[in-house]
C-alpha cells in the first residue's frame, strides 16, 4: 500500500493529498472542459482608453452577421451594476464616495479594460471578429495614474460627482493620545514605503458557463472560484434573483490566491446572455483579460512614525497609508486596507497607536484581495520601520525587537488598534529561528562574500497576522447505503488539499482509509451553505465543525449498532467499516447500520468563533548582492511560525512555501506599471515578471505551535503566512547588505530589480 493510502492516519498525520493523482495526470476537470452540448461563446470587447466619452455606431450591423447571436452593449443591460459588499463607515461616521460600476459601460470608460460590449457567436473566433467590428467612437478625457498625482487638489477626478479622488478615509486607535505620545518621545523614527501593484497570475484563468432552464427560470453556472455561496449571493444581488434560482458549480480550481472570490462582469453578463438565447453560453479569459481586469493586488503608499522614550522603548505610533482603489472600489476593495491597518502595531507593545487610511481612486485597474490581503501590506511596513529604528538608535533591529515586543506573560493582548492576541511566544519564535540561520557565524559568512566580491545581508520579519475572522462553517457527515462516507463543506479548494486534511479528521472518528471518504465543495444545489475559502479560513473555521459532525454521527451509529449487537454504547469501536464489539467477533458493517437506519444517516454541525486566529513567526532571509549587476542570490531562508495545531505537516509546508515564493516574487520582481495615458505596460507575462522555479530557495520551515484558544481545535489559519512574513524578510537583508557593503542608506522600495540595486550602489559611491 503506499503513502497515500496509509489507513487510519489523522491529525498531525504528514500524509500526500490523496487528490493529487487526477490533477497531476491530467485527469482534473476544470472549467475549461465543461463543453455542453450547442454551447455557444463570447468575448468582451474593452476599453482601449483609460478616460474616455464612448458610443457605438454600428451596433445593429454587428448584430446582423452570420453566425453572431447577440451584442450587448451598455444599453442593453442598463439599471445593472457590480456591487461593493465592503460597506464601512468613514472616520466621521459618513458613507464613503462609492460610485456605480455598470455590468457595461454606455458612456465613459475609466480604465483600459473597462467592459463595453458583450458579443456572443457560434464560435469564439466569430464572437472575437464581430467584437471587433464594433466601431467605438472614442472622445479623450484626461487622465490620473498615480496616486499623489490624484490626491493633489487640481487634480483630474475619475468622479467629478465626489470633488475629491478620495473614495474613504478609515482611521483606527486614538488619535490624540498618539499625539500625546509623540509630545513625550525623546526620539522618533520615521519610514516611507512603496508597496508595489501587483498581478496574481493564477494558472488557470478565469472562465465560466452559464446555462438556463426556462422549465423551472433556474440558472446554472459553472466556474473557478472560491466559494459558490458567496458568487451566488453576489449574481442574485445583480440580477435581482432568489438565491433558489441560482446554482453554482466549481469544478477543480487552477489557483485563486484571494482574486477568484470575486464575482466579474463577465459571469452576469454571460447568464442574461443564456437566458435570453435558450442555450448555453461559455466565456473564456485569456492572460490579456488577466492583467486588465482581474482586481489587482497591493499598491500603497505608506508613511509611518515611532515614538520612542530614552531607552528605546515604543511609546507611540502614527500611520499614513493611501491605498490604490484604481477607477471603481471593488467587490471587497476598502476591507483590504482597513484590516491590514488594524495590523500596524504589529508583535510590539505599543500603548498609542494611530493609524489613517485614505482610498484613492485613479484611472487603473481596481484592486482587491490578493493573498493575505491587507495583512502583508502591514507586516512590511512595520517590520521595515522596526529595522530603521534597530539602526538608528544602535541597538540593531534584534535587540529592538526584544526590546519591543509583547511577552509572552502579557497575553491575551488587545491592540490600541482593537486586535486581541490570544496565544503565542515571539521572542521564542525569533530565538529558534537565529539558531536555525546560524546568526552567530553570519559575520564570518559576510566577510568570506566581501572576499569574493559580494555584499552579503541578513534579513529579518517577525509578523503577526489576523485571518480565520470571526464565523463558522457548517459540516455535514453522512454515511451511504454502501456504508461509505461523504462529507459537505462550503469551504473551496483551490489547490490547498482540504480534501485530505478534511479526510483526516473524519477518518481518525471512524477508523477508516482517507481514500474512503469523498468530499464534496463547490455545488450550491448539494451544500446548503457556505462561506468559501479566503482569509486561511477553511481548516481553522472548517474542521471544527468537521471534527463535530464525525463525533455526532460515530455516536449515532454506535447507538444503533448497540441495538443490533445487544451490547452497550461504550463497548464498541470503529474500525475499517465496521462496528464491532471491543474483544469479540461480533460486528456489523456501517452499510447495514445504514439500511437498518429508516432514515437518511448523516450529522450536521457548526461550529462558531467569535474572534479572528492570529497565526505569528519570524522569517530569516541570508543572502548576496552581486555590486557588478545588482543581482540578488537568496543564500538561506528560515521560517519558524506558530500555526496553534499543525493538522498535516506536508501540506502545511506546500502552503508556506508557496506563500513565502510569492513574497520574494513581489519582493524581486513582480510590478505593475502604467504610463500616463493609463495603458498598462505590464501587460503580458512578457513584460511582468514572475520568479522562476530556480529562483525559488531551499526553505528550512519548522513550526513552534502554542495553540489557539479562539477554536476549538486551537488551530491558527496558514495559508497566507508565507506571503505576510516574506516581503520584509527579502527587503531587510537587501538593505543590509547594501549598507554593510556599500555604506548605501537610501531605503529602497519593492521590487528590488537589479538595476534598482545597481543604481543604489551607484548613487552611495
Amino acid at each position: 500500500m503506499n503513502q497515500m493510502a496509509t489507513p487510519k492516519f489523522g491529525v498531525g498525520a504528514p500524509l500526500r493529498r490523496k487528490e493529487d493523482l487526477p490533477l497531476i495526470t491530467g485527469e482534473g476537470i476544470y472549467t475549461g472542459d465543461y463543453q455542453p452540448e450547442g454551447c455557444l461563446h463570447s468575448f468582451v470587447l474593452r476599453s482601449a482608453m483609460a478616460h474616455a466619452k464612448i458610443s457605438i455606431a454600428n451596433a445593429d450591423e454587428v448584430r446582423a452577421i452570420d453566425g453572431v447571436r447577440m451584442v450587448l452593449t451598455g444599453a442593453d443591460v442598463a439599471g445593472k451594476s457590480m456591487p461593493t459588499r465592503a460597506i464601512l463607515k468613514q472616520i466621521d461616521g459618513s458613507n464613503f464616495n462609492l460610485p456605480t460600476q455598470p455590468l457595461l459601460c454606455s458612456d465613459t470608460v475609466r480604465y483600459v479594460g473597462d467592459a463595453i460590449a458583450f458579443v456572443v457567436a457560434d464560435t469564439l473566433q466569430g464572437a472575437r471578429d464581430a467584437a471587433e467590428m464594433l466601431e467605438v467612437d472614442y472622445d479623450p478625457l484626461d487622465v490620473v495614474v498615480e496616486m499623489e498625482e490624484a490626491l493633489a487638489p487640481d487634480a483630474v477626478k475619475v468622479w467629478p460627482e465626489f470633488g475629491t479622488n478620495v473614495a474613504f478615509t478609515f482611521g483606527h486607535g486614538d488619535a490624540d493620545k498618539t499625539d500625546a505620545a509623540f509630545a513625550n518621545a525623546a526620539n522618533t523614527v520615521s519610514i516611507d514605503l512603496v508597496n508595489n501593484r501587483i498581478v496574481a497570475n493564477y494558472m488557470e484563468l478565469r472562465g465560466c458557463v452559464a446555462e438556463f432552464d426556462s422549465a423551472s427560470d433556474r440558472f446554472k453556472l459553472t466556474l473557478g472560484t472560491q466559494g459558490g455561496h458567496g458568487m451566488r449571493d453576489v449574481l442574485c444581488q445583480i440580477l435581482g434573483l432568489e438565491a433558489d434560482y441560482v446554482q453554482v458549480v466549481t469544478p477543480e480550481v487552477g489557483g485563486g490566491f484571494g482574486t477568484k472570490i470575486f464575482c466579474y462582469r463577465e459571469y452576469p453578463l454571460a447568464m442574461l446572455a443564456a437566458q435570453a438565447l435558450g442555450v448555453p453560453v461559455r466565456w473564456a479569459g485569456e492572460r490579456m483579460d488577466h492583467f486588465v481586469t482581474d482586481a489587482h493586488g497591493r499598491d500603497n503608499l505608506s508613511h509611518a512614525e515611532l515614538a520612542l522614550d530614552a531607552d528605546n522603548k515604543i511609546l507611540g505610533m502614527k500611520v499614513h497609508v493611501k491605498a490604490a482603489m484604481g477607477a471603481y472600489l471593488h467587490q471587497f476593495g476598502p476591507f483590504i486596507p482597513w484590516v491590514g491597518t488594524t495590523m500596524t502595531s504589529g508583535l510590539y507593545d505599543i500603548p498609542a497607536v494611530f493609524a489613517k487610511v485614505e482610498g484613492v481612486y485613479s484611472h487603473t485597474v481596481p484592486t482587491d484581495a490578493f493573498r493575505g490581503a491587507g495583512r502583508p501590506e502591514a507586516a512590511y511596513l512595520i517590520e521595515r520601520l522596526i529595522d530603521k529604528a534597530g539602526e538608528e538608535t544602535g541597538l540593531g533591529p534584534i535587540e529592538f525587537r526584544k526590546l519591543n515586543f509583547i511577552k509572552k506573560e502579557q497575553l491575551p493582548y488587545t491592540t490600541q488598534t482593537g486586535r486581541m492576541y490570544d496565544t503565542g511566544d515571539y521572542q521564542g519564535h525569533l530565538e529558534k529561528a537565529l539558531e536555525t540561520a546560524d546568526w552567530a557565524g553570519f559575520k564570518a559568512r559576510q566577510q568570506a562574500s566581501q572576499a569574493a566580491g559580494k555584499y552579503r545581508g541578513f534579513g529579518i520579519c517577525s509578523y503577526i497576522e489576523a485571518c480565520a475572522f470571526p464565523g463558522g462553517e457548517e459540516a455535514t457527515v453522512e454515511i451511504g447505503a454502501s456504508g461509505n462516507l461523504t462529507l459537505l463543506i462550503g469551504t473551496q479548494t483551490n489547490g490547498q488539499g482540504h480534501a485530505t486534511a478534511y479526510s483526516q479528521v473524519v477518518a481518525e472518528q471512524f477508523g477508516v482509509n482517507i481514500e474512503d471518504i469523498e468530499v464534496i465543495q463547490g455545488d450550491t444545489d448539494r451544500v446548503r451553505k457556505g462561506g468559501g475559502t479566503g482569509g486561511s479560513r477553511s481548516i481553522p473555521l472548517g474542521l471544527p465543525s468537521v471534527k463535530e459532525a464525525s463525533v455526532a454521527l460515530v455516536k449515532k451509529v454506535k447507538e444503533l449498532a448497540a441495538d443490533k449487537l445487544e451490547a452497550g454504547i461504550d463497548d464498541l469501536e470503529l474500525d475499517s467499516g465496521m462496528v464491532r464489539v471491543v474483544g469479540t467477533d461480533q460486528q456489523v458493517t456501517l452499510a447495514e447500520i445504514a439500511a437498518g437506519a429508516g432514515e437518511p444517516l448523516q450529522a450536521r454541525e457548526e461550529v462558531k468563533q467569535t474572534e479572528a486566529t492570529y497565526p505569528n513567526g519570524t522569517h530569516i532571509c541570508e543572502l548576496e548582492v552581486d555590486p557588478d549587476t545588482g543581482d540578488v542570490d537568496i543564500q538561506n531562508y528560515v521560517i519558524v511560525d506558530d500555526f496553534g495545531v499543525t493538522v498535516n505537516p506536508l501540506l502545511l509546508a506546500g502552503q508556506v512555501h508557496g506563500g513565502a515564493a510569492s513574497a520574494i516574487s513581489q519582493a524581486l520582481c513582480e510590478h505593475t506599471v502604467f504610463d500616463e495615458d493609463g495603458q498598462l505596460l505590464t501587460a503580458s507575462l512578457l513584460d511582468y515578471r514572475l520568479l522562476r522555479a530556480a529562483d525559488v530557495p531551499n526553505f528550512d520551515f519548522q513550526t513552534r505551535n502554542v495553540p489557539s484558544t479562539t477554536n476549538a481545535m486551537g488551530i491558527k489559519g496558514a495559508g497566507e503566512a508565507g506571503t505576510i512574513g516574506g516581503c520584509a524578510a527579502v527587503m531587510n537583508a537587501i538593505q543590509n547588505a547594501l549598507k554593510d557593503g556599500a555604506g548605501v542608506t537610501e531605503l529602497l522600495d519593492m521590487p528590488a530589480t537589479p538595476h534598482r540595486v545597481w543604481d543604489a550602489i551607484q548613487a552611495a559611491k
